[in-house]
Formats: C-alpha cells, structure tokens, sequence
C-alpha cells in the first residue's frame, strides 16, 4: 500500500471513528470470509459498520478521537464496528455472533467517553430496547403524580367520612 493510500484511509477511518456513536475492537482470527461477511451484513443492517484495518492504521485514525483511549487493545488481528445509530442494537448483534461463532472476540469498546470491557459490551446488550425504556420512564413518571393524586383524595375522603359520622350522631333520635 503506498503513502498516500494509507493516508486516505486513515483520513477516512479517522472522520468514521469521530461520527460513530459506539464502537467495539473485535479479535476476528479464526473466522471464515463468509462468516466476515454475514457479521458485517448484520452489523449494516444495525446501523453499524464492521471494518478490518492495520492496527498501525488504526492508531493513526483513533488520534484525537474517543478510541485512542483503547490504543492498548490495538494488537493481533482487529476489525473495528463502529455504530452510528443505536450503540445496543450493535452491542446485540456481535454478543449473539460471539456466542454463535466462539472465534470472534469483542476486546473493548467506547461508548461516549466511556470504555468497556468485553463484558460490559454483553451486559449493554442484555439492556431492553429504547422504546421499552422510555415506556418504563414515562409509566415511572407518571406513578408520581398518580400516587399524589390518590393520597390527596384519601384525606379528603376521611374529611367527608369524619362529617357524616358527625352528621349521623347529630341526627340520631336518642339525643
């Protein structure tokens, strides 16, 4: 590969790694292409991109970039999945495909400016959808006021029952 095509995909990984939301440094060695293949079609369809690179290239990219903070990870074979979407559903993919396929290693990741081990990667991808989260947000939202609302009308109530009580003693023919 000549300077100048190192150069361009470095430029190019580099304005990748800055746009992706999560991405997941994976040991691919053992793997078949057309298990490559059918990972980097699953990860396209999550919203993702799976990229094989020099880890020298790679180094060079990840400069002033949230993934230069897994530069001790940049050893023996790597492919890099990035996700541009939503970081759980490619957290989902490659843990299903790691267990799947026990050759594919998912070293560490960067989520934000957070990094994660590979363990964290598989308990993000345990995590429920984001519907079913802001689903459960706004049932937890809306419980506060509902319970206000409940024991508000609950004092009201003993008021009322206190006055007919009142009421009943008042009119009660014995008096």
């Amino acid at each position: 590969m000549l300077r100048s095509e190192k150069s361009g995909v470095v430029e190019a990984l580099h304005e990748k790694l800055q746009r992706a939301e999560f991405n997941v440094l994976t040991d691919f060695k053992g793997l078949k292409v057309t298990e490559i293949t059918t990972l980097r079609r699953q990860i396209k369809e999550a919203g993702g991109e799976l990229i094989v690179v020099k880890n020298t290239l790679l180094k060079r990219a990840a400069a002033e970039t949230s993934s230069a903070r897994l530069e001790e990870f940049f050893n023996g074979p790597t492919a890099v999945a990035l996700g541009y979407d939503n970081p759980l559903n490619l957290a989902k993919v490659l843990t299903k495909f790691a267990k799947d396929k026990p050759d594919l290693k998912l070293k560490a990741g960067v989520l934000g400016s957070s990094v994660l081990a590979g363990a964290d990667i598989g308990a993000l991808a345990k995590l429920p959808g984001r519907e079913v989260l802001l689903s459960q947000l706004l049932a937890a939202m809306q419980g506060i006021p509902t319970s206000l609302v409940n024991v508000l009308s609950g004092i009201v109530r003993q008021l009322l029952n206190v006055l007919k009580a009142i009421e009943a003693q008042k009119t009660a023919p014995g008096d």
